[in-house]
């Protein structure tokens, strides 16, 4: 080999050994370098980084917040009433040093995977323990106080975790549910319950109905009462006025007012084609009629 190749041998292996060397972590990761398994250095920065080419090797862990899904679990609250809860978390690596090698040795090569299948091993725990402690009711589960419950679910996986050099930033439930075998009975004393509602409703809507219709017939009643009782006295007045009329009528000529009061006779008596009358001839209803009677008419 030539002093020419050789010399070329040399630089490229001096390139290949100086980039082998060199690594660089950017901002969302935490990075260690590996030397036959032991830590020699950890890398939390962003920026180049240096190790021995061929011997030292780089672990890279992501940095960010990242999201762990629990499986459904079913719990029993203080009231005996069983739920179905699945809930999310959000974790990230330390940031220190100590905490990531914690971290490194706490998973070992298993890396986030491991990790998480003992973060959600924790999570499950926590969430049974606080979830199914006294006075924990499903209600307290449903209601605003949820939040109170998370939080400490939170804060107790926080302090399990940081044995893995975890830190558990959130945790909220996602579903709560009841198991399938108890939704069936759930719905039915649910819709008994609006059946009663509605039974009692309608009951008093219709003692609200049967007041308002009292309430009408008595008013009808009145109403028509006091109508009658105009119409009575005002035909008492026109009958008033009427014989009023009669007597002034009478007292201005008796033999007139005697004559029409006998046509109206004839005319009520003799109404139709079959009007049959049995009376002696010298009746004297025939008194206008065969001229009698008219005398006193004709003097006046």
């Amino acid at each position: 080999m030539g002093r020419g190749t050789f010399g070329l041998v040399i630089l490229v292996a001096a390139v290949v050994g100086a980039l082998s060397s060199i690594f660089i972590v950017d901002e969302r990761e935490k990075a260690l370098v590996l030397q036959f398994g032991q830590i020699k250095q950890v890398k939390t920065e962003p920026g180049l980084g240096f190790k021995i080419p061929f011997i030292q090797e780089v672990v890279r862990y992501d940095g960010r917040i990242l999201s762990l899904d629990t499986p459904a679990i079913e719990i029993t609250p203080s009231d005996d009433r069983r739920l179905v809860v699945d809930a999310f978390a959000r974790y990230r690596i330390g940031d220190t040093e100590e905490e990531i090698i914690q971290f490194r040795q706490a998973v070992g090569p298993g890396g986030v995977r491991f990790a998480e299948d003992r973060l959600a091993s924790i999570l499950i725990d926590e969430i049974r323990a606080v979830l199914g402690s006294e006075g924990v009711t499903s209600n307290t589960i449903l209601s605003a106080e949820r939040a109170v419950l998370m939080n400490r679910i939170r804060s107790q996986a926080d302090s399990e975790a940081a044995s893995l050099g975890l830190d558990v930033v959130d945790v909220r439930l996602k579903q709560t549910n009841l198991p399938e075998q108890n939704l069936a009975a759930t719905f039915d004393r649910m819709r008994a319950e609006r059946e009663r509602e509605a039974t009692d409703e309608r009951a008093r809507g219709e003692e609200a109905a049967q007041r308002v219709r009292a309430q009408a017939d008595r008013t009808v009643v009145e109403l028509v009462s006091d109508a009658n009782r105009e119409a009575e006295i005002v035909r008492g007045e026109a009958d008033a006025e009427r014989n009023r009329i009669f007597a002034d009528a009478y007292g201005a000529d008796e033999d007139f007012f005697r004559f029409y009061r006998s046509l109206s006779a004839y005319e009520r008596a003799l109404r139709g084609n079959n009007s049959t009358l049995v009376i002696t001839p010298d009746s004297e209803f025939f008194e206008f009629l065969d001229g009698a009677g008219m005398s006193g008419l004709t003097a006046n």
